[in-house]
């Protein structure tokens, strides 16, 4: 009797033990993902500028020049330096908050991840510079601890946070410049369209020619007082308009992103937690 019932024990003690174990694998997941919702919701929503201060500590003079400083650089270099004040990042380490804002906002370019983001925690008295993974080389750790020490935290000491800010910038600037270049058009790229404009005109006029002399014109451009057809004068100006950069509404097309002067937007680059920190 008790060979017979000693195997349907076993399972059901088993069977007992993968139900608590269960249980204790559902509360652990259910309080990690309490607790990733919990920091998802204090990371503010992504800015659309480069200089974003929530707690109003710079002036709105000494924020624009921060921004113009870091568009301008943004545009010529596809760099992103991004610079974000806040009240607090509470229970959290700022490094790890740091990184996982840079992340969730996109700072930097997609696949060249060459962002970095200066967080300045106010009521923390706390401060980190991180890094994208395409900007740790030339930003290595040991050069944003220097940064913290030697700009940032003897003027925050003194009250001057845009006096840090802007220091600290300049020298990211200083190493970041020459590692990326914003994209743009070759001179050979130019130098092939100008000519295929000119081929076009070329055509253009032959067919024409060719069209007026089997309807007996001649195939004159100029016209019998010497001054040429005003068809003639539209179809030239149209086509030097068109290779100016165009006519119309057209006209100055590709310098339609340099009309707002303001920041396009994040590049969704990517953090992998290379930085320091630091506190005054």
């Amino acid at each position: 009797m008790v060979k017979m019932n000693f195997p349907m024990i076993l399972p059901l003690w088993m069977a007992n033990n993968l139900k608590i174990m269960f249980k204790k694998l559902i509360i652990l997941f259910t309080l990690l993902l309490i607790c990733f919702i919990a920091f998802s919701q204090q990371l503010p929503p992504k800015s659309n500028t480069l200089v974003t201060d929530y707690t109003n500590t710079l002036s709105a003079g000494d924020k624009q020049q921060l921004e113009n400083k870091l568009v301008a650089f943004d545009d010529s270099t596809s760099t992103q330096i991004a610079v974000v004040i806040i009240k607090s990042v509470g229970e959290y380490d700022i490094n790890e908050y740091g990184t996982n804002l840079g992340r969730a906002w996109g700072i930097g370019q997609k696949g060249k991840n060459n962002g970095i983001l200066i967080l300045v925690a106010i009521a923390d008295r706390k401060v980190s510079i991180q890094t994208g993974y395409g900007a740790e080389g030339a930003v290595p750790d040991v050069i944003t601890h220097e940064i913290i020490q030697n700009d940032i935290t003897p003027h925050f000491k003194r009250g001057d946070y845009y006096g840090g800010l802007n220091a600290a910038t300049d020298d990211l600037i200083k190493y970041m410049k020459g590692e990326y270049k914003a994209p743009k058009r070759s001179a050979q790229s130019e130098n092939d369209n100008g000519a295929g404009i000119f081929i076009l005109i070329f055509i253009v006029v032959i067919i024409l020619i060719i069209i007026f002399r089997g309807r007996g014109g001649g195939g004159q451009i100029i016209g019998g007082r010497g001054g040429a057809s005003p068809f003639w004068w539209f179809l030239g100006g149209a086509m030097l308009g068109r290779g100016s950069g165009g006519w119309g509404g057209f006209s100055g097309g590709d310098r339609g992103g340099d009309s707002g002067g303001g920041f396009g937007g994040f590049g969704g680059g990517d953090f992998g937690g290379g930085g320091s920190s630091g506190s005054w």
